[in-house]
């Protein structure tokens, strides 16, 4: 019986990760949960699952929460009880489901408890990758993607070389204005952009997949996860969302995985690597299917996608100062402070101002989010 941990489990991969539980209950117990302010919701949880403890990052909720449910589970709050509750309680596994940057501290001390992590917080290799990919080698971590397109290259990646990757191709649905013209984004509403046409996720991510920031984001996390540099890290948008992502060998061949869009497949196989386990949460009917298309991105139309490769290029600090800028440039706009292509044009305000330090330590990071947070929220 193996013990997770899950952080993030009201949002979609925590929940997502709870039904994969469900199926296999007789290999996994619950030991820790975590939210932000849902704890209605994690009341129900605590009632099914029976963690050891949970947080609630909103403190008068855990306040609240307290009053509601056994005293046997210890309750942490803030956004340090994120950490406490990944270094005080046992697990095996440890699903980093957490979005943002608040996703880092956790898992850093998951890391250094030798833990394996599940990994859907992208941002924690994207600010700090150089760091964290170090701190998995010294306290013997594995880290698995549960990102759909990372898990897609992972699975291909066995029983291959590295040395023979020519390029690593994430696929990219292209979000709901694939086919809008540049005239058209610049009207685009937060209602238009909370409509995915793939899948369902939190807002914050469903706006990142709307700006393609979000496979921005993928493409930093690639550099880390599998070691390679920008130019063996490619974009490729593929409306049907069926091929995940795909690996071009230096021959030519192409490796690539393929299944319905649900994130219950990589979880579980985050979750039970190197098995597969049967499952009935996916069923393909390629007939049905059909037709599967792609497109190169529109990098002019969808600035935020030339900025994460800019940032890739540059390195240091700069990725960890896009990713500040773009949470908070994406909550101006589901607040309606700023217009859609105000996202990356505030973005590219920060960069222009913020100095890129090459090689930081963590606490260099934590400066520049914190800077970069200070001066985001100053711009309009």
């Amino acid at each position: 019986m193996q013990k997770i941990a899950i952080l993030g489990s009201s949002g979609s991969i925590g929940v997502n990760t709870l039904e994969v539980v469900r199926h296999l209950k007789d290999q996994f117990k619950v030991t820790a949960l975590s939210v932000n302010n849902k704890i209605d919701l994690l009341e129900a949880q605590i009632a099914e699952f029976k963690p050891e403890a949970v947080c609630v990052v909103d403190k008068e909720a855990a306040a609240v929460l307290r009053s509601r449910i056994s005293p046997e589970v210890k309750v942490f709050a803030g956004e340090e009880g994120l950490s406490d509750l990944a270094t005080e309680i046992d697990y095996d596994v440890f699903v980093g489901a957490v979005v943002g940057f608040s996703g880092l501290r956790p898992t850093v001390e998951a890391i250094k408890k030798g833990k394996r992590i599940a990994l859907a917080n992208k941002e924690t290799l994207v600010v700090a990758g150089e760091h964290i990919k170090g701190l998995c080698s010294e306290y013997d971590s594995e880290m698995i993607p549960v990102d759909s397109e990372h898990s897609a290259i992972f699975q291909c990646l066995i029983g291959e070389h590295v040395n023979e990757i020519s390029r690593i191709i994430l696929t990219a649905s292209g979000g709901p204005f694939l086919r809008f013209t540049k005239e058209e984004i610049e009207k685009v509403t937060v209602e238009q952009a909370l409509k995915h046409p793939t899948w369902k996720m939190g807002a914050k991510i469903t706006i990142d997949s709307a700006t393609l920031m979000n496979k921005g984001l993928e493409l930093i996390e690639a550099r880390w996860l599998f070691d390679l540099k920008a130019d063996k890290l490619d974009v490729v948008v593929h409306p049907q969302s069926i091929i995940h992502s795909m690996i071009e060998f230096v021959d030519g061949s192409v490796k690539a995985q393929l299944s319905v869009p649900d994130m219950k497949l990589p979880i579980q196989y985050a979750m039970t690597y190197p098995k597969r386990i049967g499952a009935d949460f996916v069923k393909n009917n390629f007939p049905l299917i059909g037709t599967l298309n792609f497109f190169p991105p529109d990098k002019e139309k969808f600035d935020c996608l030339a900025i994460a490769y800019d940032a890739l290029e540059a390195g240091g600090t700069a990725p960890c100062i896009v990713n500040a800028a773009n949470e908070i440039a994406v909550q101006k706009f589901l607040d309606k402070e700023i217009g859609f292509t105000g996202i990356p044009a505030l973005i590219r305000k920060c960069l222009d101002k913020i100095a890129v330090e090459k090689s930081p330590d963590l606490p260099t990071v934590y400066e520049t989010d914190q800077k970069t947070r200070k001066l985001a929220l100053s711009l309009h």
